[in-house]
């Protein structure tokens, strides 16, 4: 008999109006999303359709004095729209988790590494000082970063953009969130370190059962890792389905389109060839 699992994240009705000297602008129209532990829901869409907007929602990051928000944000069964921001300091990082397409911008470029994964992992969890900076290294070398002792010694703007995503994922896996969002999280990265990341990604929710909200207009990252998929445009969603279902069928004639941007590489080999190549 197979017992299902409370889901990891609902989102229900989530509306989203930007406070302007004349009628309130919406920026996003009633969303709804579910997902359920260990799985990935990716989010795609152009910019501007309200993939990041919906991140910062579900963190409770919008500035209040500018933007009304209304629906329900439910993390395990709590409903996180109604918690304090002391509630949600404490909540993030520790249960929800969050890789930035910069990761320089989740960094404090006046502290080693070493300084700010130690101080996370003591503020979340109950370790002394000598055993986070264990715990720490041991975490960045399952990330397979060179020489992680000497690296704990460095300052962000030392590491590469692929290496900074590894240290956050890093600290993910060691608090072992129960959601990690990830926004763009490869964006800026060559292949082999997108590749990489994505590896790590999908261990952490092996291990660790996290479920992650991928978001992304990179349509092969979204193939890669996500269970379903949400496509967003325009502030609101017009299609979700399951990955495969949505590649190979999709209903929305924005999501046909979206798909069509697609590199192919049969049809990239062919035009080469054609020009001689």
């Amino acid at each position: 008999m197979t017992v299902e699992l409370p889901n990891v994240l609902e989102v229900r009705d989530l509306h989203i109006r930007l406070r302007t000297d004349n009628e309130p602008m919406t920026l996003l129209e009633p969303v709804n999303l579910t997902l359920a532990p260990g799985r990935v829901l990716g989010i795609v869409g152009e910019s501007g359709s309200g993939k990041s907007l919906t991140c910062s929602a579900i963190l409770q990051m919008l500035n209040p004095r500018r933007m009304d928000v209304s629906g329900t944000v439910r993390l395990q069964g709590r409903e996180l729209n109604a918690m304090s921001a002391g509630e949600m300091q404490r909540i993030r990082g520790r249960e929800i988790g969050c890789i930035m397409q910069n990761p320089m911008n989740a960094f404090t470029p006046v502290y080693t590494i070493g300084a700010q994964f130690v101080e996370t992992l003591r503020t979340h969890t109950g370790l002394s000082r000598r055993q986070a900076k264990e715990q720490a290294i041991a975490a960045l070398t399952r990330m397979n970063l060179p020489e992680p002792a000497s690296l704990m010694r460095k300052y962000p703007f030392q590491l590469s953009g692929g290496m900074l995503q590894r240290v956050m994922i890093a600290i993910s896996m060691c608090l072992r969130p129960a959601l990690l969002i990830a926004d763009e999280p490869t964006t800026a990265l060559d292949v082999v370190n997108q590749l990489q990341v994505l590896r790590e990604l999908d261990r952490l929710r092996t291990e660790c059962g996290t479920s992650i909200l991928l978001i992304s207009h990179d349509l092969g990252v979204i193939s890669q890792l996500a269970d379903e998929v949400a496509v967003m445009q325009k502030g609101r969603i017009v299609e979700q389905a399951d990955v495969y279902q949505l590649f190979d069928q999709p209903v929305h004639e924005y999501t046909r389109l979206l798909l069509q941007t697609r590199p192919h590489p049969l049809r990239q080999k062919e035009d080469h060839c054609a020009a001689g190549e």
